[in-house]
């Protein structure tokens, strides 16, 4: 009987709370439209641009732009509204009204973000989904492009080569990568030896600030300008667009990928890339993968070398065969392509896929996943790969990626933009699980795995900090509950992400946040000082 009354409670419990979510929800729909219509936004405009739990698309709006299943299940907090804005009216309005009705406002673009903070909090919130501010404006001419937040990567690398198949722009491999998020993250990608970040091209940018004001480059000064290029825009404000620089690509562009078994010396191949990687040519940017494998019933790690070389193949032989040699890169390894398709090549395309697949939103599947990052700075020995290789099988699932640095990344000062992450770098690595499998266990057991191979890693990574890269957002390494002592929290993960750039993040936020608006889980802290003139004096 007690049993019986504990489930009757239980379930009373459930519908009770369920109840009370939906009453809140709809008290913040209320507010927010009052609000909006108070801001002199038509109500006929409105209620296009709302979505609250009882409209019948609000479920395929929230989901569409979900790229991590952890965050997709029937537990997961779920937003009091969405607002979908056509317009900067519509953000500068959303933003007024979130901070006069003191609701958490996330700012989602692609919904890349690892860990979900853009569509995810344990507070009472809204989505701001940047999806319909999306337009792209090329000029060749000029080698620039004004870009909105809401587009994605695959959409901007489509109207480039529209346009002309001499320009591009360095950015990340992942068609679907939405603009707002990766760029004010830093944005890396496959030509960052030779053209360093997607931030490093930024030459101007329009924002909505915390008072509901849009401002440009000019307006807005050079102290927010350079937080919102890799400090994270969504601390500072909402990123409607960036002007970027294009820059020159050639004609013919050569791609390839080999795989190192066990058995064929992968381990000597790894321990020569480490090597080089900082000494390559600038037009040549190699990706290590590291995956566990089962070969013949035997558990072994695979090494796969994918590369890109801005050039051709007989120039990129020349290089690989003198300075690389353990690689043992073949003329019929390698592919020569425009680079358009060297675009599709490395989003896994075949290679008769035509570029119109660039224009698809929506990712071919969405897998449970976590993510973590570490930077290397001198080699890992021969005895340590070994050991490495070994825990990698041991573990189970756990994926390693090594992402080259050195070229032009040697060359720019670590205070340029908020990444800090510049010379003495030999490569970034990117700790990688999906699964398919659903529920806690599962979640709990791969979560685990990442995890115990990031601690076995902490010997041979960066120290004091140990860095890690913003846009592989990863919770592990500190959250701020953005209460009065969020700026010691936050210069737990802060440092790790901006090193001695986090100050500066710091008193910037303080000076065009002082209410912290923008505020999530990882972000920029305001000083405990906030609107004091004691404050105001630092600052």
């Amino acid at each position: 009987m007690e049993k019986v009354h504990l489930l009757l409670l239980s379930i009373f419990l459930y519908f009770l709370n369920a109840f009370a979510s939906t009453c809140a929800a709809y008290s913040i729909h209320k507010s927010f439209v009052q609000c909006l219509s108070d801001n002199k936004i038509p109500s006929c405009q409105i209620s296009k641009i709302i979505y609250t739990p009882k409209n019948p698309s609000f479920t395929t709006v929230l989901q569409s732009y979900i790229r991590n299943r952890r965050f997709n299940v029937s537990t997961t907090p779920k937003p009091s509204i969405i607002i979908t804005p056509t317009s900067e009216i519509h953000v500068s309005a959303a933003v007024i009204c979130a901070k006069k009705l003191k609701t958490q406002l996330k700012i989602r673009s692609g919904g890349h973000d690892y860990e979900g903070i853009s569509y995810v909090s344990d507070t009472k919130f809204v989505i701001l989904d940047m999806f319909n501010l999306r337009s792209i404006n090329v000029s060749v001419q000029d080698r620039t492009a004004w870009v909105e937040s809401g587009a994605l990567l695959g959409e901007l690398y489509y109207r480039i080569t529209e346009n002309t198949n001499l320009l591009g722009f360095p950015a990340g491999i992942c068609p679907t990568l939405g603009i707002g998020g990766h760029i004010s993250g830093g944005g890396y990608g496959n030509m960052i030896r030779k053209y360093g970040l997607s931030v490093d091209h930024v030459v101007d940018a329009k924002i909505v600030d915390a008072n509901g004001r849009v401002l440009d480059r000019k307006s807005m000064g050079e102290d927010l300008f350079w937080a919102i290029r890799g400090g994270g825009g969504a601390s500072f404000g909402v990123v409607l667009a960036y002007k970027i620089n294009l820059v020159p690509v050639p004609e013919t562009v050569t791609v390839f990928s080999v795989q190192k078994e066990a058995s064929q010396n992968a381990t000597d191949a790894v321990f020569q890339y480490q090597q080089i990687v900082d000494k390559m040519d600038k037009d040549l940017f190699i990706r290590v993968l590291l995956q566990p494998v089962t070969l013949n019933k035997t558990r072994s790690v695979r090494a796969t070398f994918i590369g890109m070389f801005l050039g051709n193949s007989d120039r990129l032989l020349s290089i690989t065969g003198s300075l690389f040699p353990e690689l043992g890169l073949q003329k019929p390894d390698c592919h020569e392509m425009n680079w358009i398709y060297s675009v599709l090549y490395w989003s896994n395309f075949d290679n008769v896929t035509s570029p119109n697949v660039l224009l698809n939103r929506s990712p071919d599947s969405v897998n449970f996943l976590k993510r973590k990052s570490d930077y290397v700075q001198t080699p890992i020995s021969k005895p340590g790969l070994e050991k490495l290789f070994n825990k990698m099988v041991e573990i189970g699932k756990v994926g390693l990626v090594f992402n080259s640095y050195g070229g032009v990344m040697s060359e720019i000062d670590e205070s340029a933009t908020p990444f800090p992450h510049r010379a003495g770098n030999l490569f970034k690595i990117q700790y990688s699980v999906n699964w398919k499998e659903e529920g806690e266990e599962a979640d709990k057991d791969y979560v685990a795995q990442i995890r115990e191979l990031y601690s076995f890693m902490e010997p041979y990574v960066s120290k004091n900090p140990r860095q890690a890269f913003l846009n592989y957002r990863d919770l592990d390494i500190g959250t701020t509950d953005n209460s009065n002592n969020s700026y010691e929290q936050g210069k737990i993960y802060g440092e790790k992400y901006f090193k001695g750039n986090f100050d500066r993040l710091v008193k910037i936020k303080t000076r065009v946040d002082p209410d912290n608006v923008f505020r999530n889980e990882q972000s920029i802290p305001v000083l405990p000082c906030g609107r004091t003139n004691a404050c105001m004096k630092i600052l």
